[in-house]
């Protein structure tokens, strides 16, 4: 975690995407993010309200299991929740378009600028 809060999303998502480098923790990111959105989208479709309650386990089952045991690191969910299911969104859009792996490769290969631009 950085020593001093983030303060905005620009500034979160470097730090996000440091806290994905290996590609098989944005797999199964991935995998429970479009779990969810799958179970969300039945559970309304059929009317399966308490479904919804499940929603969030699934999603977040996948990504924390990933952190622990890929990563070695603590989800960012903890300290930035809000943040975190942005980026979470964010991520899983850019690797359906097939545009996460460079912007990995983007942000970790450059400079980190001094924060309070």
């Amino acid at each position: 975690m950085p020593a001093e809060p983030i303060k905005s999303f620009r500034d979160f998502w470097p730090y996000y995407v440091g806290e994905h480098r290996q590609r098989a923790t944005r797999a199964w990111h991935f995998l429970g993010t479009t779990l969810a959105l799958a179970l969300m989208v039945g559970s309304v479709a059929a009317g399966w309200w308490w479904g919804l309650l499940a929603v969030p386990l699934c999603g977040y089952a996948f990504a924390w299991i990933s952190h622990l045991c890929i990563e070695r690191n603590r989800p960012a969910t903890f300290r930035y929740p809000l943040w975190s299911l942005l980026a979470d969104f964010k991520m899983w859009g850019m690797i359906l378009s097939g545009r996460m792996a460079g912007e990995v490769r983007r942000i970790l290969e450059q400079p980190a600028e001094p924060r309070g631009r």
